[in-house]
């Protein structure tokens, strides 16, 4: 990218390329468009977009098995393709895979390819497939998609036709499906190993350059098997600073700019100059309690906090009332989710008398947040004001941008938390069982853990559904996830772009889908 072309961008230093000021894509990860933001007039073909997001410095790669910024996986969302891919409920859809079926006991599964091919020519074998999830599974290496594969018998897995594959699993599993559209599975061809010189994928667009830290154009590839994208050419931006993003946009240098805070969403939105997209359910926000020390290895002191929290005046406050409240549930709309539990709401006398039968009146808590997400430190606040209610006094402790992830996952008692968007069933395996890896709530229950297994291995879909509402009427029973509320993910586009799908959490298929855009 030159600076001629984009002035203003280089005049005001938006291209800032510092690895600090990167946004990280939050822990997660089908096919088909609904409704779109932007609808009105024909789809028309031709042109280049400009796409402004924060980025990774210089640093930053399209080896799509290392993406782990939002601007990673936008750009290798149009390069590469996965086999299947999360629908805006987080359910797995087809992408390159056709079709799966598994056997009886659950613990194999074919795979169908659909006739694909890459940027080369080359058609998409089960041979690359195969490469690709091995390469992910090197175990020398830190691939993204690496713990979503675990179950994957990798060795016994085996090609059984150019495009079908037998995977052997580990153990039985039912959502195998959710593995395929694990966040950065994606398909490469067999035997790559480098990706920015000139990287060749399956994927909507084809390469075209690309400037670590500034710049990434890709053209459009007419014989993708989904049907050629609308657009000549998508221009990747990097853009750090939210300022920046929206300067660019006002200033006509991009069309699209990624990740608006709220309060930018309600100074533009219904103004006329750019359109506002909310992607609804895209964040779960939350506070997380450590079930396995004091105060919160007493369930009564869980429950109370349940109840002192008031969500509406959460989600006003901390998100500016850009999101809805939350159930205390990981999930709101996703496939799986409890919807038929009852909304709980504030109930400072109940939440007194718990204490009080806890021994725990006067209660004092650390309360560990940080910057380093919108709102938390604003949900912090707020939360300690209405804890004083019950008489609980909450001291907020600021933590460090750079180290507050690892820093709460074991220690404290209380910390901010939240999450992007990934199905029901893989919050549950990542955060939720004995041996999770991301247990930031310490919550070991074998019981639970065996809840879990026997939906695993259960075909029907119903029967299936059922065991994950047991579980989840436990958690919201006395689980260590206060739910506060879901938080919209916010986009701010030039009023010429269309096709921008609104019902598409976060990480999700139709997330960047700019394959389906167009300028009108």
């Amino acid at each position: 990218m030159n600076d001629e072309r984009f002035p203003g961008l280089h005049r005001r230093g938006f291209l800032a390329a510092t690895t600090g000021a990167a946004t990280a894509l939050a822990l997660a990860g089908c096919g088909g468009s609904g409704d779109t933001a932007t609808s009105d007039g024909a789809p028309r073909r031709g042109g280049r977009l400009r796409a402004a997001f924060a980025g990774g410095g210089a640093s930053e790669t399209l080896d799509p098995h290392l993406a782990s910024l939002f601007a990673d996986a936008a750009r290798a969302k149009a390069l590469f393709d996965k086999l299947a891919d999360y629908g805006a409920d987080l359910s797995a859809r087809p992408r390159l895979a056709e079709r799966w079926e598994p056997n009886k006991t659950l613990d194999r599964w074919q795979v169908t390819l659909r006739k694909a091919v890459f940027h080369d020519g080359k058609p998409v074998t089960a041979e690359d497939v195969l490469y690709s999830y091995r390469r992910i599974a090197d175990p020398k290496q830190a691939f993204r998609a690496k713990a979503s594969l675990e179950p994957i018998d990798l060795d016994a897995s085996r090609a059984t036709g150019e495009r079908s594959i037998e995977f052997v699993l580990k153990r039985p599993t039912a959502e195998f499906p959710n593995v395929l559209a694990a966040f950065g599975a994606y398909v490469v061809p067999d035997n790559a190993t480098e990706f920015d010189d000139r990287p060749i994928g399956s994927g909507p667009f084809r390469f075209v350059s690309f400037a670590p830290g500034r710049s990434a154009v890709f053209r459009r590839f007419d014989d993708h098997w989904d049907g050629a994208p609308l657009l000549d050419e998508i221009e990747f931006v990097v853009a750090n600073e939210e300022s920046a993003r929206v300067g660019a946009l006002l200033g006509g240098q991009v069309e699209y700019a990624h990740e608006l805070n709220p309060t930018t969403a309600r100074a533009h939105e219904g103004g006329g100059q750019i359109e506002i997209v909310r992607l609804r359910n895209s964040a779960m926000q939350a506070f997380c309690m450590k079930t396995d020390r004091a105060p919160f290895d007493d369930k009564r002191v869980r429950e109370a906090f349940f109840l002192i929290a008031d969500r509406q005046e959460l989600v006003d406050g901390a998100l500016s009332g850009a999101g809805e409240v939350g159930n205390d549930l990981f999930g709101k709309g996703y496939e799986y989710y409890a919807a038929d539990l009852p909304q709980r709401t504030q109930d400072l006398d109940r939440a007194r008398a718990l204490l009080k039968q806890a021994g725990a009146e006067n209660l004092e808590v650390t309360l560990d947040t940080s910057a380093v997400a919108a709102g938390f430190t604003e949900a912090a606040g707020i939360f300690r004001d209405q804890a004083a209610k019950a008489g609980v006094t909450i001291e907020v402790r600021m933590g460090s941008k750079d180290s507050y992830w690892s820093d709460i996952l074991d220690g404290g008692t209380l910390c901010c938390y939240r999450s992007g968007a990934m199905p029901v069933e893989a919050h549950i395996s990542q955060r939720l069982l004995t041996d999770s890896t991301t247990n930031a709530t310490k919550w070991r229950h074998k019981d639970f853990d065996a809840l879990y297994q026997q939906a695993q291995s259960t075909r029907d879909r119903t029967e299936r559904a059922a065991v994950y509402g047991r579980m989840q009427r436990r958690l919201y029973t006395e689980g260590g996830f206060l739910v506060w509320g879901f938080a919209d993910w916010i986009i701010g586009t030039s009023r010429k772009v269309k096709g921008v799908e609104a019902k598409a959490p976060a990480n999700t298929l139709d997330w960047a889908r700019f394959d389906r855009v167009w300028l009108a």
